[in-house]
Parts: structure tokens; sequence; C-alpha cells
């Protein structure tokens, strides 16, 4: 009996608990309860219920009641069935209410996100969600595809029926573009409710990345058919995970918990003024994302909402993933309870350092510190910046621009950022030291969507370069990224040799800027066919993505390092499942050909002068073997 009534007390505490970390609506057909989480010093709390998302008065208001004297969880249960109604909460301190909002945990809201939504979130689901399943992708044989919604299906050359929406991802030529491609995660840029589309207006132009968060746990209306119906946005988003899932590719959601899109009228500072924000000694308030704000992620209010928010996108839409903006604001303790949190499976990563200085004195998630978040991988600028140049100059060239000293960088990256004894740290551009425990905690990248793509960083930094040059260039840099022992990510339209007019930040760009012209694909189809390749040849050889720091320091030796060439060796003989033996991968950017020396013998080379086939181009003998200019080469015996 003890032990029964012990058993409902951990029931009834974990209850109250998930209570905490979700509050807002929670809907029945007879009735639905609301809550909010306030400041201690809350002095009142009013809900008010509306019979539409946008405009009219409230149908009704009723004071909400402390769950318990002196706490902050406020709650109250209108009877009666309020599906499709809205509502907000209004709290009250200092004798000022601090205005209207959804709170934060909304799951559901109506136009531009003002109010918040009663759903009956089962019928949310599409057809056959109940079997939806995410795909069985191990973390080193994931390639990353970073998309925007708008970017990937606007343009009339897409042939795309929806689009700029979630559904633009269910359609056959999207799916057949990126099966044909051979990516199996693709990274959505962000897809929560962002404040700076106007939903009212989508007839008119209007652009942004998303990264000004308003309703975290919720689709934008943007990428609907129908924002002003709460529902739809829910099921388009369902629906384009599905159709991702059949094909067999993740979804990677791009989060964006360091900052708000503002703080006064932000749903973090209308229920709980100034908690979830980092001030400085002097009170101000501390802006380490570089947008105006930093959350606080060490507090147990917010680091409760990042972990309960991860789970409920994993449990409610089947993410597979999540790419954290700005990681290196968030503390290292909260980034490893996320992590504890979710399934193996979910794959986590990050931008490993801040837009300025943090008002918090603990470890923070930088690429430093991810040899102490296990399970946990950053974006590599070492490699990047290695290969095209400088983040802080879009006209200095590095690698790819023949300018000697990239060397032990490019070498840094294709070892997965572990320690490997053929890399001199000292020489690597911004890590001395190897930070990842394993080479799956690295994301090895040329370009992504803010700062330049790669064909306008080349055309920038590069003096004179020809159309030949450029897809010489483009298509070695992406060799390099391939064949990293990392985690490759591509970015939307590369294999279209995608430009974006030199723009270099163009998350508020028009169309004109930000699309991705499909006609390219028939323009400059060796680039298309290099990307399958090349994409198939590394899924198809687990030598490349071997996936353990002791297989890639037994197995990857480097030979001598020449200016502007890399080369290194694979044993494949001791990698399980791999079939080739002796793989000898070199890159030379020089203007002209070069040589490298391997053992004698006959070896088939497998990507040469912009081809790449795994099946084989040609047979050559070893000794001395030539690269041509401006490439890279693959062969193996």
């Amino acid at each position: 009996m003890k032990r029964f009534v012990l058993l409902l007390m951990m029931a009834a505490f974990l209850l109250t608990q998930n209570l905490n970390a979700r509050t807002g609506a929670d809907y029945t057909p007879g009735a639905t309860a609301f809550s909010v989480e306030t400041n201690e010093d809350a002095q009142q709390v009013k809900l008010r219920i509306y019979k539409d998302g946008l405009g009219g008065k409230p149908v009704k208001t009723i004071n909400m009641k402390r769950a318990q004297a002196g706490g902050t969880l406020w709650q109250t249960t209108v009877k009666g069935d309020l599906k499709g109604k809205f509502y907000t909460f209004d709290v009250k301190y200092n004798g000022k209410f601090y205005g209207e909002c959804p709170g934060v945990w909304a799951t559901a809201v109506g136009v531009n996100g003002k109010r918040g939504a009663i759903v009956d979130m089962s019928g949310t689901n599409p057809q056959g969600w109940q079997t939806d399943r995410r795909p069985v992708i191990p973390a080193k044989d994931l390639i990353l595809y970073e998309m925007h919604h708008r970017d990937f299906s606007i343009d009339e050359s897409s042939g795309i029926e929806h689009k700029g929406k979630f559904l633009a991802l269910t359609e056959p030529r999207a799916i057949e573009h990126l099966k044909a491609l051979g990516v199996n995660a693709v990274h959505i840029l962000p897809s929560f409710d962002y404040a700076s589309v106007d939903e009212t207006r989508l007839d008119e132009p209007q652009y942004n990345w998303g990264y000004d968060p308003v309703n975290y746990n919720v689709p934008e209306g943007g990428y609907s058919t129908d924002p002003y119906k709460p529902e739809v946005r829910i099921n388009e988003f369902k629906q384009m995970v599905q159709a991702l899932h059949k094909a067999g590719i993740k979804v990677i959601l791009d989060v964006v918990y360091n900052h708000t899109w503002n703080i006064d009228g932000s749903n973090f500072q209308r229920t709980r003024p100034d908690y979830y924000y980092r001030k400085n000694a002097d009170g101000s308030y501390s802006n380490g994302s570089g947008c105006g704000n930093e959350t606080a992620s060490e507090r147990e209010g917010m680091r409760q909402f990042m972990i309960e928010s991860v789970k409920y996108w994993v449990e409610e839409y089947h993410i597979d993933g999540f790419r954290f903006d700005l990681m290196g604001v968030h503390d290292v303790e909260t980034m490893n309870a996320i992590r504890a949190a979710v399934p193996n499976d979910i794959f986590i990563y990050g931008e490993g350092w801040s837009a300025g200085s943090c008002a918090y004195s603990g470890e923070l998630a930088m690429k430093a510190n991810i040899n102490k978040m296990p399970g946990i991988a950053a974006f590599s600028d070492e490699m990047r910046d290695a290969l095209r140049g400088p983040w802080d100059s879009n006209s200095k060239a590095a690698f790819l621009g023949g300018v000697k000293g990239n060397e032990e960088s490019i070498k840094f990256g294709i070892v997965g950022a572990i320690q490997h004894p053929g890399v001199d740290y000292s020489q690597v551009n911004y890590s001395k030291a190897p930070y990842a425990l394993e080479p799956t905690q690295m994301i090895a990248y040329v370009s992504c969507h803010d700062d330049m793509c790669l064909v306008d960083r080349l055309k920038a930094s590069v003096k004179g370069i020809t159309v030949d040059e450029l897809i010489r260039l483009d298509l070695m840099a992406q060799t390099v990224v391939l064949t990293s022992q990392g985690v490759p990510f591509l970015l939307s339209g590369e294999e279209m040799l995608r430009d974006k007019k030199g723009v270099h930040n163009s998350y508020e760009s028009p169309d004109s800027i930000n699309h991705l012209d499909w006609d390219n694909l028939e323009c400059y189809p060796q680039v298309m066919e290099y990307y399958k390749g090349l994409i198939a040849m590394r899924k198809a050889h687990p030598a490349f993505h071997m996936g353990s720091a002791d297989m890639v320091r037994r197995n990857l030796d480097f030979l001598p390092t020449q200016n502007c060439l890399v080369a290194y060796h694979i044993n494949g003989r001791n990698v399980p499942g791999e079939q080739w033996g002796d793989i000898y991968v070199a890159f030379n950017a020089h203007k002209r050909a070069r040589t490298i020396e391997i053992p004698e013998g006959t070896y088939t080379v497998v990507c040469r002068n912009i081809k790449c086939d795994q099946a084989g181009l040609t047979v050559v003998k070893g000794g001395k073997v030539t690269i041509p200019a401006q490439s890279a080469i693959i062969l193996h015996n």
C-alpha cells in the first residue's frame, strides 16, 4: 500500500512538472484547461477568449488563480467545447498589465501569432501519420542539405506548384530532385512562427530567413496555404515531414532559442519580465546574439523550456534533429541536458560561437567546449575559411584561390577536428587544438545561408575567374567537404551553381537574389552530375565516413604537404564494409598540374577532371601521379 501511495505521489509530481514545463491550453471536448507561468510577484492574470485570431472583442474574460499560494503557476478551466476559439494571457505587475500574448507555450496560433488557438491536435494529423517513422541513418552517414522554403521552390523554373510553402516538399519534383542528388537530411531554416513576415499580406512579396522568433512551438503561417486557420499550418508541416520520411530523408529543424525578435513585445517578457534574459552588471540587456538580447539558458525556466520545446518537436512533428543558431550563447549544461532528453538518433549540432560577448561566467557551448558535449556537433569555420577565405573579408582568397598556408586547416577538417598525428595544430587558422571527441562532432562545409554563397565568394576573391575555373574550384571545394570524416553540409542550390548576385547577407533580399534557378541544371549539367557521383561514392564507401576517431587515426595518413596541395591515404582494408584497398585523395589548388608520389601498382581513378564515377574513369600506374590544375583526384587499388 505504501509503495502504491508513493507511486501516486511520484506521478502527481511528474504531472505537475510537465504542466509547469508546457503551459498553455489543454483541450478536451468537455473543457479546456489553461495555465501560464509567471514571476513570483505577478499580481493578476487575465485569460481572454476570442472568436477570431485577429480583431474583435473577447467573448469571455476570466481571472486566473494561482495553483498554490505564492506559486508561479496560474490556472483555470473553462467548461464547454472551445475548439476553434482563440485566447490570450495578460499578466499584471506593479499595477500594470504587460500586454496580451499567447504565453510561451502556445502550440497553435492565429494569424501572425498574436493569439493562441484552441485545437484538437489529433485532428491535425495527415492520413498515415501514426505509421510515420524517422529514417534510420547514423550520424556518420548523414549528408545535410540546408534550405529555405521560399528559396527552394519560389522560381517558375522549379516547376513546383506550392511555391514557398511546406507543401512544396511533398511534391514529386522536389522529392525526386533530393533523392537524385543523394542527400539524406534536409536542414530547413527557421520554420517556427516568426515576426518579420506579415501573414495577412502574403499576396505581397516578403522575405526573411526567420531568425526572429515569436512562437517557438508553432509552424510559421507564411509557409502554409492558409495562416488564418491554425490547423492548416500544423497539418501541412506534418505532410512535409511525412513525405520526406517516405523518401528516406531526415528533417532537421533550425532552432533559435538564443534570442527573441524583441524584448518588450515578446511572449517571454510579457509573462515573466526579465526572467528569460541575461543582463550586464549595469542592468542593460546583454547582446551575445547581436540581435538586441540574449536568453539565459542557465536559468531553470529557460533551460526547461528549451528541453521541452525540443522534445515537443520530436514527439508531435517527428523531427529528426536540430541545428542550434548561435549555440555559443547557450551554456554547456543546458545543451547536455537537451542531448540527454531526446533519443540518441536525434542529431544535434550548431554554431559553436556567439555574435558578441555574453553576460555569463560559466561554460558556454562554444567550439572549444564540444569535447564536453558528447553527441553534439559544431560547424568547422576552420575548414570553411581555409578553403574560401576569411569571414571578415569577401575579397580575400584562400586555398581555392591559390593562397598557401591553409593546408593544415584543411587537414584539420579532413580528419573531423579530432586529435590526429598528421595535423600541425599550431598552423590551424582558428583552433590550435582539436575540439571533437569523434569526427561526427564536426560539420564540414564551405558555405551556408548567411555570408556569400560559394559561387559569389569565388567570383569576389579569385580575380578574372572564368566559368570553367569557377566550376573546377566549386567542385574541388565540395570534394573536400564530401570526403571529410566530419558530417558534410551543403547549401541548397550549390548543385545548380547557385549565386546570390554577390549579396553577402540576403536575409531580407527579394526573390530575385535568393531564388534557386532550376534552369541551371540544364545549363551546367556537369555540376549536378559531379555532386551526384561524389555523394553516391561517399555513401557507398565507409572509408569516407568511418565515424570513429580511433579508426580515423589508424587508417588515414597524410602525404607530404605541398603549398596549395593536400593529399592523404586511407587504408580501406581495415575499414569494415570497405571494398577498396588503398585509397588516395588529393586536392591541387594551383593553376597548373602537380604530382604526388604513391606506391607502385595499378590504380582505378574514380574522380578527376571534374568527373566523378565510383565505377571508374581510367586506370593509372603508381609512382608519380599527376593531379590536374585546380581540381581533385581520387584513386584506389
